[in-house]
């Protein structure tokens, strides 16, 4: 049984995604700091936070709605890093990293989500 939430391997991922997204976005212009530097840190903070949210709640139906977020801040997370890529904020390299992870971070929030939506 997991004691914690901070066992869970998806939550360990997510908040590395997090870390490696606050990390690229140290090298965004100074223009984006309220723009796209803000909003995708805020999304990406979202991921882990919302894992963790959910694992704490008491019901079934509310840990479901929690990864369901988490998985949304995921995409937009996914949205935001490409626009970035696209105006050269990041490298390929930087790029490939963070998605690689984050693409992995969803499927486990998908089949997370799945298998509690199929053990009642």
């Amino acid at each position: 049984m997991i004691k914690s939430y901070k066992n869970l391997i998806v939550w360990q991922k997510g908040f590395k995604v997090s870390l490696l997204i606050y990390k690229l976005t140290k090298l965004f212009p100074k223009e984006e700091i309220y723009g796209l530097t803000s909003q995708i840190r805020r999304a990406a903070v979202s991921i882990p936070s919302n894992i963790a949210e959910g694992y704490c709640r008491q019901r079934r139906l509310e840990y479901i709605q929690f990864l369901q977020i988490a998985f949304a801040s995921g995409a937009e997370v996914e949205t935001q890093l490409l626009i970035a890529k696209e105006l050269n904020y990041v490298t390929e390299n930087d790029y490939l990293e963070t998605n690689n992870l984050l693409e992995e971070v969803l499927k486990m929030l998908n089949s997370l989500i799945s298998k509690i939506k199929t053990s009642a």
